[in-house]
């Protein structure tokens, strides 16, 4: 995705998002890859973050891969990328469970 013009929200993208030199972001992006040309003001989700020439990012980036071309510019802080939590649950006693009742076998009739 591109933006050339002026996006105020949150915008979560699969892939690559490029601000072009013309383009504002203000809110909270979550994508693969973000290269920057424009402005984004906000939070940064990204597995790579790149500021190219008359980029300028203002906020917080989350990621492991980050770069700023010369003329770049970044005003914040950077994190390491956050990996989604995965809480793993534990089955429940033997006690706790109730047995399943069994149900004897009927065989159909063709009356």
């Amino acid at each position: 995705m591109q933006v050339d013009g002026i996006i105020e929200g949150k915008l979560r993208i699969e892939k690559n998002l490029v601000v072009s030199k013309s383009g504002r972001i203000k809110g909270e992006i979550y994508a693969d890859k973000i290269i920057v040309n424009g402005l984004i003001e906000g939070t940064c989700y990204a597995n790579a973050v790149e500021i190219i020439e008359s980029g300028k990012i203002s906020g917080t980036i989350y990621c492991d891969n980050l770069s700023i071309e010369q003329g770049g510019k970044f005003f914040g802080s950077t994190h390491p990328a956050e990996k989604e939590q995965v809480v793993e649950l534990s089955p429940r006693d033997k006690a706790e469970t109730k047995p399943l009742k069994k149900a004897t076998d009927k065989k159909a009739s063709n009356e």
